[in-house]
């Protein structure tokens, strides 16, 4: 098998991680774009010892790091600006303990394959995430409308949002439902199954509800693959069934990161 072949199931997944980091779909893949160069250029200084996965993440950690000096996202091309609501966030956060939280979190790394690819010790992995949840969570507090249509689902979504400090709008199990309590309160952060009680779609109550006002989206789905396909705009942060609730966090931490609303004084 090809290394190419080897590399192309975790291509989408490499994507969601590097637009997570990023904020924004188009920054995330100018660098995965970058990884990929690197590797076409000089395949023999790909990683060989370890999976390839493992080898891709290292192989985009290195133009990650080479680019960020400072631990911030300077332009690979045009349209790679640093993103002002980030800025003002990764002022106060080490840039590692972001990476080492959704590396571990998101991406379902082990501690120990995260700190080969952010070159730390393995107990420097663990203070990293810790520190990152603390200081993400204390930076961001928001309204979050739950669209999901799976009792248990819905109460386990909702107890982890109210244990990270925020307050539930409501909770929402058709197109129909979100779309009116998004507009008798409006949410800070919106978080959305995709198939609904009523065989509506939660893709089409987000377009609905961005089509009154922004909001951050975070989808949840089993099947991430159908919105990984890099043919039309794509979810930054997505969340695959079943999760776990450390994912559920920092997907929270992360989207709220970014978002303009939550930018502290």
């Amino acid at each position: 098998m090809s290394l190419g072949q080897q590399l192309a199931p975790h291509l989408p997944f490499l994507r969601r991680y590097a637009r997570a980091l990023t904020g924004s779909q188009s920054h995330g893949d100018a660098y995965v774009r970058a990884t990929l160069e690197a590797i076409v250029d000089a395949p023999e200084q790909f990683p060989r010892e370890v999976d390839p996965r493992l080898g891709l993440y290292r192989t985009f950690h290195a133009i990650w790091s080479s680019t960020n000096v400072d631990g911030n996202a300077p332009p690979l091309a045009e349209p790679l600006r640093p993103e002002s609501i980030a800025q003002a966030r990764l002022a106060q956060i080490t840039p590692l303990s972001r990476q080492a939280l959704l590396l571990t979190s998101m991406e379902g790394f082990t501690t120990e394959d995260a700190a080969y690819l952010i070159d730390a010790e393995i107990d420097e992995v663990e203070i990293l995430v810790a520190e990152a949840l603390a200081e993400i969570e204390r930076q961001t507090r928001a309204d979050v409308l739950i669209i999901e249509d799976e009792p248990i689902i819905a109460m386990d979504i909702e107890t982890i949002v109210r244990d990270l400090g925020h307050d539930v709008t409501g909770v929402a199990v058709t197109r129909d439902e979100a779309v009116a309590l998004a507009k008798a309160r409006r949410p800070g952060l919106v978080l959305a199954d995709i198939q609904l009680a009523d065989d509506s779609s939660g893709i089409d109550a987000v377009k609905d509800i961005l089509g009154e006002f922004s909001v951050p989206v975070i989808f949840i789905t089993a099947f991430p693959e159908r919105l990984l396909t890099g043919e039309r705009p794509e979810p930054t942060f997505l969340i695959t069934k079943p999760f776990q609730r450390s994912t559920v966090k920092a997907a929270i931490a992360q989207a709220l990161f970014f978002d303009q609303a939550t930018v502290p004084a």
